[in-house]
């Protein structure tokens, strides 16, 4: 099939979730062959949406069903009850109920910074359960309803420099609203130069899904609650955590690629070196002046990311 394949615009569905607070709604936006069981799962930062994916979506969607998510609180998604609950735990749980709708025989994932953790998390999480879950009636050991593909890991890793988050941490607390869409366009712009010269329609793709209006002003399209319980994480010991993810990381069954901006301050080279060393199958690749996190909006990030995924392994 052509990569120049194009998809006017994604489907956007829900599955419904549960969390301490109740019940939520989360969005996720498809592209390609929904009986397509070669899934694509993207998975966004921190305070973005799935959306961020359209152009990557368009390229692999002849191959994949491309599945990104809103992860809970953030776009199309309902907000959490309790802000509390704004978690990688949560997330993974949501991943969860969406893979038991999607039904893929295998999953190949793309992460960006907080996506990238949600993954490792699943593997982490689904390799516990499977050394604790009591054997079922058949005297054999339950397996995994798909399995594991290849995995990209855009500017994260299972550790990460604390002074990237803090930095992310002091930037999230700050109320952003405007009058205008032309105004958050041009705050966006100014604000994310570190990654580097975009075209006009590439800064609109990263605003027009950030903002919304409300009440005749233009608003962050996420719940401000969420940075709460992230400030408080980044304050913490996050020794266990890192054990989670190291765990989920060296035992992924698959290749994996990571991607750093080669301006990150969350991801560092050395921190890159040591998940070389990790990991049997990875490969890094930088990307030179660029920060936290590469866009996946230019050819060349697209490219790598494409080639990566195509590759027989």
């Amino acid at each position: 099939m052509l990569n120049s394949h194009r998809t006017a615009e994604p489907r956007l569905q829900w599955v419904m979730c549960a969390s301490k607070g109740g019940a939520h709604r989360m969005a996720y936006w498809e592209w390609g062959d929904p009986s397509n069981d070669q899934v694509l799962l993207c998975l966004h930062g921190l305070t973005r949406t799935g959306r961020d994916f359209d152009s990557l979506a368009h390229r692999l969607a002849p191959y994949y069903r491309v599945v990104a998510p809103d992860v809970a609180g953030r776009g199309r998604s309902d907000w959490l009850a309790d802000p509390g609950s704004y978690t990688v735990i949560q997330y993974v749980a949501d991943m969860l109920v969406l893979l038991a709708r999607l039904q893929p025989r295998q999953l190949h994932w793309v992460g960006t910074s907080m996506g990238g953790l949600i993954a490792l998390g699943m593997r982490a999480i689904l390799l516990n359960s499977e050394r604790t879950r009591p054997i079922n009636g058949s005297g054999l050991p339950p397996q995994a309803a798909f399995s594991f593909g290849k995995l990209v890991l855009n500017d994260v890793g299972p550790s990460l420099s604390l002074g990237g988050v803090q930095r992310i941490a002091q930037v999230l607390v700050q109320e952003q609203e405007f009058e205008t869409y032309q105004q958050a366009l041009a705050y966006v712009q100014s604000s994310s130069e570190h990654l580097g010269l975009l075209d006009a329609e590439s800064w609109d793709a990263l605003t027009r899904y950030q903002y919304v209006e409300h009440d005749g002003r233009w608003r962050r399209h996420f719940d401000n609650r969420l940075t709460q319980s992230f400030t408080q994480q980044a304050q913490s010991d996050l020794a266990q955590a890192q054990a989670l993810l190291w765990e989920g990381y060296e035992r992924w069954p698959a290749p994996v690629l990571i991607l750093r901006g080669g301006r990150s301050d969350v991801l560092s080279a050395p921190q890159v070196q040591q998940m070389l060393g990790r990991h049997p199958d990875a490969q890094a690749h930088e990307l030179p002046g660029i920060g936290h996190a590469p866009s996946l909006l230019r050819e060349t990030e697209l490219a790598l990311v494409e080639q990566f995924l195509l590759e027989r392994s």
